[in-house]
């Protein structure tokens, strides 16, 4: 169940994405629904080691390059997706910034407490 509700919040989250974001584009709702499932797959196995790769040059940036490492996982999410589509490289940063913000706000009045 924790799962289900989990992918409708991050669903929903890209749908304003898409609709916010002028270079963000879903062109139907199968591929908002498989472009949810990827991007968590995508969040939960690649970005932790993207994380760890770029752990360095975070540092030095003083973790403004995590926005770049979020963008990439964004993106590399709308490359596996058809009908899932981005203008460039800052309508991923954005998407992946609002989808991010979206899903936490969702997450915390949505999700049932312990």
């Amino acid at each position: 169940m924790s799962f289900l509700l989990h992918w409708a919040i991050v669903a929903a989250a890209l749908w304003l994405a898409a609709y916010l974001i002028p270079g963000v584009v879903v062109r139907s709702v199968p591929a908002l629904l498989i472009a949810a499932f990827v991007l968590g797959l995508v969040n939960a196995l690649v970005r932790p080691v993207l994380t760890i790769l770029t752990l360095p040059i975070t540092i030095l940036t003083l973790g403004l390059f995590y926005l770049v490492v979020n963008g990439a996982a964004f993106a590399l999410a709308a490359a596996l997706v058809p009908g899932f589509d981005l203008a460039g490289f800052g309508s991923a940063v954005l998407g992946a910034l609002l989808v991010s913000l979206v899903s936490w706000v969702l997450g915390g009045m949505l999700s049932p407490k312990r």
